[in-house]
């Protein structure tokens, strides 16, 4: 098949999957209201912890309540399905036969996730900006260059948390439930990202270790673009950092991949 035909299969993909997207409001409402009550409560939070201080850590009670908002927003950014998608082809058997599809079946699964993404922004995450601008604080960046800074941390955090998934998923030709795995690695995400507790509240060992670990850049370090909080150094380390985390998980899915191909085809499913 040429590139122009299984470009136009994606693309159909990417159109059919945001018509399915759009079609099951409940599940949009019930995110909404959800997210929007962790947001709030981490809000009242923060404003219970700073006490009335105006600096923690050099970050102000103004711009943690940003954070909070903005984290909430990237969540949405962030969410992806494939290990679902991977775990259900597997376990309905039909996984060898998609792999001998003439389109890529991962480029498929791509194409669904920025389709739901694409769906997500009007459903859910201009929502969340709406309630989290009128009840907390509007979430405005430190400057137009922070703005845009965070906007290329975001794009390369994508495709970390995307690839990170991918790779994860490949534990679905071992494991025979992936549903706990999944839950785990979600709520693991969230503790070491900074998502919810920002890292410079953790020990300076901790905060070492898991500023190599590639949670933080999903997260932390976006948020901390979008505050202003950060210098040259850590700027040009963190967009490195997060550059090779994609490099390493590439690497690591192909390597993966391959080997479960090999062992399908010899094996038949």
């Amino acid at each position: 098949m040429e590139k122009k035909q299984k470009f136009n299969v994606y693309l159909q993909v990417y159109k059919m999957q945001i018509i399915r997207s759009l079609t099951y409001k409940f599940d949009v409402y019930g995110n909404i209201i959800m997210q929007s009550i962790i947001m709030l409560a981490s809000a009242f939070f923060w404003k219970a912890l700073y006490g009335g201080n105006d600096s923690v850590s050099g970050v102000s009670v103004d711009n943690m309540l940003v954070y909070t908002v903005v984290s909430s927003m990237i969540s949405v950014v962030l969410t992806t399905n494939v290990e679902r998608r991977v775990t259900g082809s597997v376990s309905k058997g039909t996984i060898a036969i998609d792999m001998m599809r003439p389109v890529d079946i991962y480029k498929v699964f791509l194409a669904e996730n920025l389709a739901g993404g694409t769906a997500l922004v009007f459903q859910n995450l201009i929502p969340i900006f709406i309630i989290g601008s009128v009840l907390i604080k509007f979430p405005k960046p430190a400057s137009a260059v922070a703005f845009v800074l965070f906007l290329v941390s975001l794009f390369l955090a994508f495709w970390i948390n995307w690839f990170l998934a991918l790779t994860f998923s490949m534990l679905a030709f071992k494991v025979i439930n992936m549903d706990s795995l999944i839950q785990v690695k979600k709520h693991l995400i969230r503790l070491l990202s900074g998502s919810i507790i920002p890292i410079w509240f953790f020990p300076a060992s901790l905060r070492a270790v898991l500023e190599c670990l590639p949670f933080v850049y999903l997260y932390q370090f976006p948020l901390n673009l979008y505050i202003g909080k950060y210098d040259t150094h850590t700027l040009i380390k963190g967009f490195i950092v997060q550059a090779v985390w994609i490099v390493i998980f590439v690497a690591v899915f192909c390597i993966m991949k391959k080997r479960i191909e090999k062992k399908i085809m010899i094996q038949g499913g």
